[in-house]
């Protein structure tokens, strides 16, 4: 089994539906889960161009996706790791709701309440731009969070929403931690010991999602992995460098794989380009690793986190 803990797919849904189309999940399965990926993060980003209107455009996109996954048969949205288990066992693809960045919040704690209604279970604090809750890697400035962003995290442990520490900039990164005592994840970053780029990871910021029982998630994006030589088999180095430093229970996958979006056509890893390369990585953390930690990389590792901080 397979959990992803990020992907764009809502983006993709957003726009095929915009333009007419319906059932796109469904039409797209062999292509974007193909009975490899049991279990996915999909997260709602509001691209720049809507950040003007985050809230509609949330509003919109997370409709959308409802609409989309009730015209599927293999996908179901679910809240819980007991129904993600449930829908796993039903052979569909457990679904998970979740936002890129907090701007379609627009600093009301009572609208992250109505979109966890709707079935929000992970919130990435911030994309790379600055927010309401904070500052990004790639802002000039280096805010931590907002008094805003701190009672997020407060209401997201209260209605059980896991935080997702990608994007964020240091500052805000060192900030969430010191004003929350739950599981955090990292959904989709690497090491930046392997890849000196902002949106990775410093030794030290794994170390601390580890000792905090979280969870970070290996990116295939190919500038995240390498800067010259983004193969399969270096992505496969930094997922061994960080298990090297945070320890086997604390690395898992989110690989925010980008290919269908419009512009980012052949960006991709080498030998990891989309989900039918999959079983090849598979492989090679067979090579490096035992079936227990394999198991825990692929699956086990986001579950326990998901069911300690959802249920």
């Amino acid at each position: 089994m397979i959990f992803d803990a990020h992907s764009d797919v809502p983006t993709f849904v957003y726009y095929e539906r915009e333009n007419g189309q319906t059932a796109v999940l469904e039409r797209n399965y062999p292509r974007f889960f193909g009975g490899i990926v049991t279990a996915r993060v999909a997260s709602i980003w509001t691209p720049v161009d809507r950040r003007n209107l985050a809230l509609r455009y949330g509003i919109e996109a997370f409709s959308r996706l409802l609409r989309d996954v009730d015209e599927s048969e293999h996908f179901e949205l679910v809240t819980s790791t007991e129904e993600m288990r449930r829908v796993i066992e039903d052979w569909k693809v457990a679904l998970w709701a979740g936002m890129e960045g907090g701007e379609p919040l627009e600093s009301s704690l009572d609208v992250l309440e109505v979109f966890h209604r709707l079935g929000l279970r992970v919130l990435t604090l911030t994309w790379s731009l600055r927010n309401s809750l904070g500052d990004g890697v790639f802002e000039r400035t280096n805010g931590g969070l907002t008094n805003f962003g701190v009672e997020v995290i407060g209401k997201a442990e209260e209605l059980g929403i896991l935080l997702d520490l990608s994007h964020i900039n240091e500052a805000g990164f060192w900030d969430a931690l010191d004003v929350t005592s739950f599981p955090v994840i990292a959904s989709h970053s690497n090491a930046r010991a392997l890849c000196d780029h902002p949106r990775n990871l410093t030794d030290e910021q794994i170390t601390a999602i580890a000792e905090r029982d979280g969870v970070i998630g290996a990116v295939a994006i190919p500038s995240f992995v390498d800067g010259e030589e983004p193969t399969l088999e270096r992505y496969v180095d930094h997922i061994v460098h960080m298990v090297d430093t945070a320890g086997h229970r604390h690395v898992g996958l989110g690989f925010d794989f980008v290919y269908y979006l419009k512009g980012w056509s052949g960006k991709s890893v080498k030998g990891l380009e989309d989900e039918s390369k999959i079983p090849s990585l598979v492989e090679k953390l067979h090579e490096n690793f035992s079936e227990t930690e394999v198991s825990g990389i692929t699956f086990k590792n986001f579950e326990r986190v998901f069911e300690r901080v959802v249920g």
